[in-house]
């Protein structure tokens, strides 16, 4: 059943505009392997990540920690920009993270792991789903999903 995210387009509209991995992860739902993404290991001491398809602000700089997962990993995400669906793919019970904004496929979240974090979540998300600007002001702004 699909849902009603601000930015909408078909999948040619989708494949125009991202790379055929990017349409993988962000539209299909895929994965990249652990320990190959650009922002595994990317910690800025400022910025802002958003969304590769739609430039949504997703995450701030200073929501990012090392959780040695092999991905990218953040302790919570900008108010409103992440939407939490139940996955019961492969056999189990996750909670699949995507874009409010375009509906992107990010990563999944996991709780109660031990974190020395205020809020005791891994936000674990694909760096091919991100793009990241130093700019801060990037959060204040919500992504109008048509920026080049």
């Amino acid at each position: 059943m699909p849902e009603n995210y601000p930015v909408q387009k078909s999948a040619n509209e989708w494949r125009a505009v991202l790379s055929p991995q990017q349409f993988r992860i962000l539209r299909e739902k895929g994965t990249e392997p652990a320990g190959t993404g650009k922002f595994d290991k990317h910690y800025p001491s400022a910025g802002v990540y958003t969304c590769a398809g739609c430039h949504a602000p997703l995450y701030k700089a200073s929501h990012k920690f090392n959780s040695g997962c092999g991905w990218p990993a953040y302790f919570d995400s900008i108010p409103g920009a992440v939407t939490r669906h139940e996955d019961r793919t492969f056999g189990m019970t996750r909670t699949e993270i995507v874009c409010s904004n375009c509906g992107g496929h990010l990563g999944h979240v996991f709780k109660g792991e031990g974190f020395n974090t205020p809020t005791d979540e891994r936000h674990c998300v694909n760096s091919i789903s991100l793009s990241f600007s130093e700019e801060d002001s990037a959060a204040e702004k919500k992504g109008d999903g048509e920026r080049k």
